[in-house]
């Protein structure tokens, strides 16, 4: 998705950053598979999450040539429809995968027509606009940022137990982020948090997303069933 992106639109001044909120270890086979002809960096700290208020992957920002963002955080083309697999054989409606589908679809188009059009671009947001749409940090989620960079410093010097503390207040401070519990959480032969822990926590969510929903002037109304499985 990301590498077809880019390689399409890199005429037009465009470019992907990755940026991967985990250790060099675990990321390093994902990138390494993918192989892209983009920037990929390792941000194992946060920081990034911390500036743009980022709480789970995959997540983008715009950011125009003058720095300025042209799009605050959102879902970045994935929806819920992973909510509707049955957990025994893994198998997904085919309606909800021809709708998670035509979701991804409908963002990387407005992404390739930004590149291509720049500020005229429909789907380029003024500064009001973005004002409007970021979301500001509390000092609950400030406090939480800062127990989740102690975690890391602890876990780094070996000290795993006064780390998981850390990021337990992390996660309590912060429950929106998903990004801070998969620190801790454990993680499957893949790398992956996706365990019973995970579905646990999913399907506490109730009639909440898991992905905010990508804007509709993006991906246009929801059509087929809902996706938000049990």
């Amino acid at each position: 998705m990301w590498q077809s992106l880019f390689a399409a639109n890199r005429g037009h001044d465009f470019v992907v950053l990755a940026v991967a909120m985990d250790d060099a270890e675990a990321a390093r086979p994902w990138i390494g598979a993918a192989a892209p002809a983009y920037p990929c960096l390792i941000d194992r700290n946060h920081h990034v999450a911390d500036l743009y208020d980022l709480v789970n992957v995959p997540q983008a920002v715009w950011i125009d040539e003058a720095g300025r963002i042209v799009r605050p955080p959102e879902t970045a083309g994935s929806t819920d429809g992973f909510r509707a697999m049955d957990r025994r054989t893994f198998a997904v409606p085919e309606a909800v995968i021809a709708e998670r589908n035509r979701v991804k679809q409908a963002y990387v188009e407005a992404v390739a027509d930004w590149a291509r059009n720049g500020s005229s671009s429909r789907h380029a947001l003024g500064p009001a606009q973005v004002l409007a749409r970021l979301r500001r940090p509390d000092a609950a989620v400030a406090q939480a940022h800062t127990h989740f960079r102690l975690g890391r410093f602890l876990l780094e010097r070996g000290h795993e137990d006064a780390a998981a503390q850390q990021f337990a207040h992390a996660v309590g401070l912060h429950p929106d982020s998903w990004a801070m519990w998969r620190q801790s959480a454990a993680k499957d032969s893949r790398g992956l948090a996706a365990g019973p822990s995970f579905w646990e926590r999913v399907d506490a969510l109730g009639e909440r997303a898991y992905y905010a929903p990508v804007d509709p002037d993006i991906a246009g109304p929801a059509q087929g069933p809902r996706e938000t499985g049990r």
